[in-house]
């Protein structure tokens, strides 16, 4: 007696991407609930099964749906909007701009919907998502039936959806108390990356990851730069630097890692860590080519992204299989490496363990979903077919089809598009609501356009510094006695030496703060100069809120490299009024109650006005300024210092006060 099922496809040429890339030339899938019951030859699976419903499949390549494993799906609505710049200039710049302006939750639904669309036209069915209000994407994505991981953003500095990271978290622990055990959604834990994160930030994201079991997905190594500043701040590449701080005890989902090393590889695949290649935004925000071979040789489990829209420009895993695949044989030279196979695996059954769902897609396997994409390679541009290898129908795939090649995809058991008919999304009422928004934001960075912002955003290299900082200066009359309590009463992570002329602009709009062009010279032991370094920082309004004992809570700052000179800025800008400085600075970097703390002497020489001492501690929520503004009270009181020449302006301020 056949075994009752609700579908059977048959006549399909069938790759299972199963560990023994298994394949049927006329093969069959059967469906019951969501969920594969058998796979095998079509003559055997239809004496074995009774179907309600049978699907003769014409031909046509049946394999596991794609799996894209890292995006940001409603960035579809900022597709196009600022191409062909760096990573900084596009993201500070543009991107984090326009974010803050519009993002809410209307704008996450419908850059959502409209992404699944693309997503399900291109045969993907699960993705791996990191973006704000993602209890939104989780909604529009399980209404349009794909499967997800959905992972809360959490950033050190304010975003679109929380003012401060305790928000985040929280919104994060929200969102996986109502989408954990659903049939579609898987929720996560996104820290955006480690360096716009605090090591608390990390510990407490780490914390909630491994509380309630779900993946946490992160940005490592996308960039050279990245890397650089790992090494300088930290002593240490980011994959031995986020080991130190415990990320890997969760499931991390490692989006790029461009810039790892064989030992950092062994290391993410020792910890199960899975990653996400994103060939074609790598190339286009020239981060560089991730050494994807050497990757797989480790052992490591390593997926395929598109990463968002607006970095890519579109969500077309075809085009990305076929790049993983030319990329691994550029850049090594071997025509041998990453096969179109390999490539197809990283796409499916690589791609699904990669972000921790491998049981249950990425393969066509019974007890697996039932999540699967039937491929037409009868067009022209996919023929002939040459039957003389097994291999040769994944090459026909990577090397030739193309995504308008998917005729149909089915998630969960349940289809959601039909001989290219979407059946769960109207696509005719979304385009004409996403060039609405399109008008609104050109509109909006038309208008920023006159900034002074917008103008150092224009010369590149811009990078948004911590959101704020709590600082407090003294004028000191001897700097002797605080030069023997700071070795012997703290512990100084180091000590640096410098001589800085700055030049400050000042603009007709207050709002707009202060531009300062800063040479720093860096001095040796010997008190000879052993660098220069040039730089911009734009400094906002002074004063946030006062704390007590009158310690400053300072606004964002935006750096840049300065590689005019400053007759250029000068003219560039066109300053309503510049204020010149020369200092000598002392600098420490010092541990005060476990608490980092920056102490600077400085002694101003043009104006000539004495030497101060000044306290600063970066911070990222009014809670944590509180607690450090605090501590600053206290840690003057160490140093001997009596609080009545506190000031709380910027260093221009203080000369232009005459202090």
């Amino acid at each position: 007696m056949p075994t009752p099922i609700d579908l059977l496809l048959t006549n399909a040429i069938v790759l299972t991407m199963d560990e023994d890339y298994s394949q049927y030339e006329n093969g069959a899938v059967a469906v019951k609930d969501d969920s594969i019951l058998a796979v095998g030859p079509s003559k055997e699976l239809q004496g074995q099964y009774q179907a309600k419903n049978t699907l003769d499949c014409g031909g046509k390549v049946l394999l596991p749906g794609l799996v894209n494993a890292h995006t940001h799906v409603p960035m579809n609505l900022l597709r196009g909007l600022a191409d062909d710049l760096r990573l900084d200039v596009w993201l500070l710049g543009y991107m984090m701009p326009v974010e803050r302006e519009f993002v809410d939750p209307e704008f996450v639904r419908l850059g959502t919907a409209l992404a699944c669309a693309e997503l399900i036209r291109s045969g993907v069915t699960c993705f791996a998502d990191m973006y704000y209000y993602e209890d939104q994407v989780a909604q529009a994505t399980a209404e349009a039936g794909l499967r997800a991981v959905v992972g809360q953003s959490i950033l050190k500095f304010p975003s679109p959806d929380a003012a401060t990271y305790e928000d985040a978290l929280s919104a994060a622990e929200d969102l996986i108390k109502k989408w954990k055990g659903h049939p579609l959604i898987t929720p996560a834990v996104a820290p955006h990356a480690h360096y716009t994160a605090t090591e608390d930030i990390l510990a407490a994201a780490v914390e909630l990851a491994i509380k309630y079991d779900v993946p946490l997905h992160t940005h490592i190594a996308e960039t050279a730069q990245e890397v650089e500043d790992s090494f300088d701040e930290n002593g240490m590449p980011v994959v031995p630097h986020i080991k130190k701080h415990g990320l890997l005890k969760a499931k991390v989902i490692a989006a790029h890692c461009v810039h790892i090393d064989e030992g950092e590889m062994q290391t993410l695949q020792k910890y199960g860590a899975g990653v996400a290649h994103n060939p074609t935004s790598n190339l286009k925000l020239a981060s560089g080519i991730a050494p994807v071979s050497a990757m797989l040789e480790t052992g490591l489990n390593v997926g395929i992204g598109t990463d968002g829209a607006s970095s890519n420009n579109d969500l077309d895993m075809f085009e990305e299989m076929r790049l993983t695949a030319l990329l691994g044989k550029g850049s090594t030279g071997d025509p041998t490496v990453i096969p179109a196979k390999t490539a197809l695996t990283m796409a499916t059954r690589l791609g699904a363990k990669a972000i921790h769902l491998g049981d249950v897609t990425g393969s066509l396997e019974p007890g697996k979903r039932a999540d699967l994409i039937l491929v037409d390679i009868s067009p022209l541009h996919n023929s002939p077919r040459f039957h003389n290898t097994t291999g040769s129908i994944y090459t026909q795939l990577v090397y030739a089809s193309k995504s308008t090649d998917v005729s149909d995809v089915m998630v969960n058991g349940q289809w959601l598009m039909r001989e290219k008919e979407l059946l769960t999304i109207n696509e005719g009422k979304l385009l004409p609501q996403a060039q609405a928004y399109a008008q609104r934001i050109d509109a909006f960075l038309s208008k920023r356009e006159e900034s002074v912002f917008s103008k150092l955003i224009a010369i590149g290299g811009a990078v948004e510094q911590e959101s704020y900082e709590v600082q407090v200066k003294v004028r000191v009359p001897a700097v002797e006695p605080i030069l023997q309590i700071i070795p012997e009463k703290l512990e100084v992570l180091y000590h640096r030496h410098y001589h800085e002329f700055d030049t400050y602009f000042r603009f007709e709009d207050a709002e707009t703060g202060w531009l300062r062009y800063r040479e720093d010279e860096y001095i040796d032991d010997k008190g000879e100069i052993s660098n220069v370094r040039y730089r911009l920082t734009l400094i906002g309004p002074s004063r946030e809120e006062r704390f007590p004992g009158d310690v400053l809570l300072s606004r964002s700052r935006f750096l840049a490299p300065a590689i005019h000179s400053l007759r250029f800025y000068r003219e560039y800008f066109n300053p309503t009024e510049e204020i010149f400085i020369e200092k000598d600075r002392l600098r420490w970097r010092v541990l005060f109650r476990d608490t980092v703390f920056y102490i600077n002497l400085d002694r101003l020489d043009k104006p000539d006005l004495g030497t101060f001492l000044e306290i600063k501690s970066r911070t990222w929520s009014l809670e944590d300024a509180q607690h450090k503004a605090n501590m600053a009270d206290d840690l003057l009181g160490l140093l001997g210092i009596s609080p009545d020449e506190r000031k709380t302006q910027d260093y221009v301020k203080v000369v232009k006060a005459g202090a």
